[in-house]
């Protein structure tokens, strides 16, 4: 099919090539320069999708990302699902088809041309339209780092969009210079194809940027990179989405926005239709109705809702031809296809009156600007405050973030030269804020526009009397949400218009309400008879577009695809033939098989070796979290359970937190290494979240306190040296340390020379038998590693990896957070009342003990289990039922099976279990549902081993 709405000249496309695409099976031609929607309208094709709800023809609405209803499926060159065929370039091949609102994952899509980047700057401006290309100009000559990112190929915006030229020259033109003088610039990064989605704290931004259609960079390229970017200031040049405004059958195929077929012009050369009606509250439609006219559409009338048309208007629409019709709005449309005819009618002047004669007037084309909205989403997601303006009728920027500034149409200002002129102004505000002084000025071109006269606030008009129930006058395209729903909501009792959102789902598709959001507030103000101001904005939510998982996620490099954290020792264990496992993001090992060994045969082997003489374990990877300040103490006492500030510099305790509902987070323990400097340490799973979690209640609920914490995880290399022989084995290696247990008892710690390494020396033992966990500097890790094996040679002493340790540890009734917890235990569950402090009057967690639920006597409680068969092993998760069974089917789950292992030291199977009122059911019988048979197992108590604690003492 030939390019019969294609004009033969202007645009910015490449008439030398064409380009060859498939379309719902159909074949078509377009240029390079082109969107698949623009390639569609330049082939007559309207008609893109069905909507998600009705099933009723939807085509292109937009010209940008803000479309709603013109959703594809590309299959080829690479397959996409859920994008809009506005911001999809076109590319030879292409082949695409519409989609009625529901996506599904392309099993063809590649997986690997994915990409991330990480970027800093002093000033980051996002939106490259006449304010932000002034403000980047004016950044980049103070010699500030700037990165200018835009959503379109090249930047220009509006200049490029509409025809309006400069009074000096044309619009392109000064856009090229800008462009020219910024990639000069060593210190600009200009990102095209580029979309801000996120803003964050600390102005930590994210982007996706788009690679041109072909090869990238000269061959291979990521097809898509997502950009994280600090910047020191942001200036926000965003611009603004023009809005429609409800009436019947808005939504046929042909109805579009009039800035949008306004583009279409300009950009791709391409006519939206042949005739044409306009309808308008506001002064920019009629610059899209003249340009329509001066390419050739036969413009059929403006039908401007406002009682008064501006004279500069009336007279240019007058001599080209084009009936004006003041007071008047489309009230309806005909068409199925594709629009054939408005309906125009005029508004009623005052409360409680009619509309006047519907007229009918032939047209495949209907421009609709019902005023404009600033794009404000990342100003919000900052907790930027948003005003209503009651003049724009639009919600503006109002009390700014710190380091955001706002410039040009995304701030309120519509005009060319206010936005110039802003955008300078922030730019150079931005680079001073970041320590930069002004540059030379830009010299910015002088706009010829006429005075802006004010828009009519119009959502919907009155009912036309074919739509009583105005089930097809739709607010948001995507979701087929109508004013019916938002009528029905309200009379459901939503008075809130975030309620209304969300009962309506109206801005919740994949555009999230950029043309419908602002528009079903208005008609909630209607409905409800509230003013806009009154109702407020909606909340806005990164990602400002639709980013995919695979973007988010990266390229699939193999090994490199997730972080990989390994201890100092690590070719120590890689030698010694050890298995890993993952935890967190370190490789730990699992443990050392030797001559063929099986994972039990290797495990009870170096749990004897721990009982029975000398063991070590790399246990580099716990947390450790140093906290110091002359509040520390107290900080202290406010996260954990047990009492801190008593702590004696030299001692450690152990530690529980809990979260703010009584639940336990993290256990560990709490060293004192001075009056106001500690060390923590922590799972080595939850590192990273404990600090986490300290640095929140520090600064949001106690920024009083003076306290400040540093994670020092990666300074240390920690071995845990185990086992009746340990003494000797330190004794050799530390003959300076006097290591006799009323010298060094357990629970405290020492600094000695160790193989001849400054070392912290720690008795904490977490198998039960006597133990040391030894820490020196992390580039020390393998000389004390190899030092330990020489000394305990004599000894037999072996490695042992996790699942000893796991082993030791559940023997002697010791708790794994997270293995044996799940976020419902509380430290009275576990059986840890004694690290609970009766002495403090609060802690995180604390008023949550008093619970009626957390206080109930048939709490799951922490047990241990002995299988009937003493071979018999558990599997972990299996759920336990009551010994006799009851009536009713399905049986109740009394609990599960948390930790299961073998042991070589009681010659049987155990296991540890979250049984309900399990401390009552001590010495009684409970079944394993294991498979399709059951295991009776006896409740016990949860130290198996050592129950004294003799050999603590070695």
């Amino acid at each position: 099919m030939s390019e019969a709405l294609r004009l033969p000249s202007g645009g910015r496309i490449d008439r030398g090539t064409t380009l060859n695409f498939h379309f719902n099976g159909a074949a078509y031609t377009g240029r390079p320069g082109d969107t698949l929607a623009s390639a569609l309208l330049a082939n007559g094709v309207h008609h893109v999708a069905d909507s998600v709800r009705l099933g009723r023809p939807r085509g292109i609405f937009a010209a940008g990302a803000e479309e709603p209803t013109a959703l594809v499926r590309v299959e080829a060159p690479t397959a996409e699902t859920m994008v809009t065929a506005t911001t999809v370039e076109l590319s030879e091949g292409l082949r695409a088809r519409g989609l009625n609102g529901h996506g599904r994952l392309e099993p063809g899509a590649a997986l690997s041309d994915h990409d991330a980047m990480h970027a800093h700057c002093d000033v980051l401006v996002v939106g490259a339209g006449p304010a932000g290309l002034a403000a980047a100009l004016t950044a980049a000559r103070t010699g500030a780092r700037v990165v200018l990112a835009d959503e379109h190929p090249e930047p220009g915006g509006s200049l490029l969009g509409t025809g309006e030229p400069l009074a000096a020259d044309d619009g392109s033109d000064w856009v090229a210079r800008c462009r020219t003088e910024l990639e000069s610039c060593a210190e600009v990064r200009l990102l095209t194809r580029t979309t801000v989605f996120g803003h964050f704290d600390d102005n930590h931004l994210m982007a996706l940027q788009h690679r041109a259609p072909g090869p990238a960079d000269g061959g291979g390229g990521a097809r898509r990179r997502v950009w994280r970017i600090r910047a020191r200031r942001v200036v926000l040049a965003t611009g603004a989405h023009e809005r429609s405004y409800v009436f019947s059958g808005n939504d046929r195929p042909g109805i579009m926005l009039a800035a949008a077929a306004r583009r279409h012009l300009h950009r791709h050369a391409v006519l939206a239709g042949t005739r044409a009606v306009v309808c308008t509250t506001n002064d920019s439609a009629y610059a899209a109705a003249l340009d329509l006219a001066a390419a050739g559409v036969d413009v059929a009338a403006v039908a401007d809702a406002r009682p008064a048309v501006p004279a500069h208007w009336r007279d240019r629409c007058a001599a080209a031809g084009i009936e004006v019709l003041p007071g008047h709005a489309v009230v309806s449309t005909s068409g199925h296809e594709r629009i054939t005819g408005a309906h125009v009618a005029a508004l009623p002047t005052g409360p409680g009156g009619r509309l006047g004669p519907r007229r009918g007037i032939h047209c495949d084309l209907l421009c609709v600007s019902g005023g404009w909205n600033p794009v404000l989403q990342l100003f919000a997601q900052a907790r930027g405050e948003l005003r209503y303006d009651e003049t724009l009728a639009a919600f503006v920027p109002g009390r700014a973030p710190e380091a955001v500034l706002v410039a040009g149409a995304a701030n309120g200002r519509f005009g060319t030269a206010d936005c110039l002129a802003e955008g300078a102004r922030a730019g150079e505000e931005a680079a001073r804020a970041a320590g930069f002084r002004p540059g030379a000025p830009v010299r910015l071109p002088e706009a010829r526009e006429p005075a802006a006269t004010a828009p009519r606030a119009l959502w919907s008009v009155p009912d036309p009397g074919d739509d009583p129930g105005r089930h097809f006058q739709f607010v948001d395209l995507q979701r087929d949400a109508t004013v019916a729903d938002i009528v029905r909501a309200v009379r459901a009792g939503m008075r809130s218009v975030e309620h209304v959102k969300r009962y309506t789902t109206i801005g919740t598709a994949h555009d999230q309400g950029k043309t419908s959001g602002v528009l079903a507030i208005g008609v909630v103000s209607d409905v409800l008879g509230r003013p806009v101001g009154e109702l407020g904005a909606v909340s806005f939510r990164p990602p400002y577009i639709p980013v995919g998982f695979a973007a988010l996620a990266g390229r699939d490099r193999g090994h490199l695809h997730a972080p990989v954290r390994v201890t100092a020792m690590h070719d120590r264990h890689v030698a010694a033939g050890a298995r890993f496992e993952d935890v967190g993001e370190w490789k730990r090992p699992w443990f050392y098989p030797r001559r063929g060994e099986d994972m039990d045969a290797a495990v009870q082997r170096e749990c004897r070796a721990a009982r029975r003489g000398v063991a070590m374990m790399d246990v580099s990877t716990l947390g450790k979290i140093e906290v110091q300040g002359p509040d520390a103490a107290a900080f202290l006492d406010l996260v954990y359970t047990n009492l801190i500030s008593t702590l004696n510099v030299g001692r450690i305790r152990y530690g529980l937190m809990c979260t703010a509902d009584g639940m336990v987070l993290d256990d560990g323990t709490v060293m004192r290494l001075a009056e106001h400097r500690f060390l923590l340490t922590t799972t080595t799973g939850n590192a990273a979240a404990v600090l986490d979690w300290l640095e929140e209640w520090s600064q949001t609920e106690w920024p009083h306190l003076r306290v400040r914490m540093a994670s020092v995880t990666d300074h240390w290399a920690t071995v845990a040296l185990v086992g009746p022989r340990a003494r000797g084995v330190l004794r050799a290696l530390a003959p300076g340390l006097d290591a006799a247990n009323d010298a060094f008892p357990f629970m405290s710690w020492r600094e000695a020379d160790v193989a001849g390494i400054g070392a912290r020396v720690c008795r904490i033992s977490f198998s039960g038998e006597l133990a040391y966990e030894i820490n020196v500097p992390w580039w020390s890790g393998r000389r004390l590693w190899d030092a330990l094996g020489a000394a305990g040679a004599g000894h037999g002493i072996t490695a042992y990896g996790t699942e000893t340790m796991h082993v030791l540890r559940a023997e002697k009734g010791y708790p794994v957070v997270g293995q044996d917890t799940d976020g419902t235990v509380t430290p009275h569950d576990l059986g840890m009342h004694w690290a609970v402090s009766k002495k403090k009057s609060d802690f995180i967690g604390r008023r949550s003990f008093d619970r009626a639920d957390t206080c109930r006597d048939d709490r799951a409680h922490f047990v241990g289990l002995l299988p009937a068969d003493p071979q018999e092993l558990l599997p972990e998760g299996t759920q336990l039922v009551a010994d006799a069974p009851p009536a009713e089917s399905p049986e109740p789950a009394l609990g599960h099976v948390t930790s299961s292992y073998r042991s070589a030291a009681l010659g049987r199977t155990f296991a540890l279990a979250m049984v309900r009122a399990g401390r009552d059911r001590m010495g009684g019988s409970v079944r394993a549902v294991v498979g399709d048979r059951t295991v009776p197992v006896t409740i016990t108590g949860t130290v198996f081993y050592d129950q004294e604690g003799a050999r603590r003492d070695g």
